[in-house]
């Protein structure tokens, strides 16, 4: 499985996709709080765009929101 999306030592502590030594996504609740029109959009149009579409899929299930992987990855197929 593909890695999750990892920030370089000098990211910054606010992006929404950090994860901590363990690998668990710092700013969850953004995420969890996001209407799932809003993660599509922010996953394919906004600052999850630069993604690759395993990281994507990772995110999503992540999240718990495996209902929007045909959505989110549509460019897998």
């Amino acid at each position: 499985m593909e890695r999750f999306f990892a920030l370089s030592i000098e990211g910054s502590s606010n992006d929404l996709f950090l994860r901590d030594g363990d690998g668990r996504l710092i700013r969850r609740n953004y995420w969890l709080d996001l209407t799932d029109r809003s993660l599509v959009l922010a996953t394919t149009q906004g600052i999850g765009r630069v993604l690759t579409i395993a990281q994507k899929r990772a995110h999503i299930e992540d999240i718990n929101r495996q209902h929007l992987c045909d959505e989110v990855c549509a460019d897998d197929r």
